[in-house]
């Protein structure tokens, strides 16, 4: 399903929407389409190219900052769905410190991780298991929400609004 990013009046990404919503949008004179992917919206009296970024005609407040969730799909997005022991494709996530031994459930302490190596690893450290990270973990920047929500690549036309 074709996916488009919904910015604020300020540029500001706000969420990413199924491109039927944002021709709703467009079409109520609520946005404006600023970048197309190509595809053309046909009705019987209508006909528009399909938006792949819309920016909002008025300004929404957000009260609150933008938290990520740690969760699989966040943490294989911010890893590149790879392992961060051995570079294999990631299946599994992984506490770096194990939560056994006090390590907590953060940003700064999940990985991904393939069935071998967190087997191998088990409830002990890297170091304890004889691996060692590929990277540090970090916590993702404000607008890495998008690719946790977009299964697959960022379109290229994001790239400019995203700072990615």
């Amino acid at each position: 399903m074709a996916r488009c990013l919904i910015l604020n009046a300020s540029l500001e990404p706000l969420s990413v929407v199924p491109v039927r919503r944002a021709v709703v949008l467009v079409l109520r004179d609520r946005a404006d389409s600023l970048v197309t992917n190509g595809a053309v919206w046909r009705s019987e009296t209508v006909s528009m190219p399909s938006p792949s970024v819309v920016r909002l005609r008025r300004y929404v407040r957000i009260p609150y900052e933008r938290h990520i969730p740690v969760n699989r799909r966040t943490v294989f997005a911010r890893d590149g769905h790879r392992c961060q022991y051995c570079g294999r494709p990631a299946e599994n996530l992984d506490h770096v410190i194990p939560r056994a031994q006090g390590g907590e459930h953060s940003w700064l302490n999940v990985v991904a991780a393939c069935k071998r190596c967190n087997t191998k690893k088990g409830g002990r450290t890297p170091a304890q298991a004889g691996l060692e990270l590929a990277s540090e973990p970090f916590r993702p920047e404000p607008h890495w929400w998008v690719a946790a929500v977009v299964s697959g690549d960022v379109d290229p036309g994001w790239e400019p609004y995203l700072s990615l």
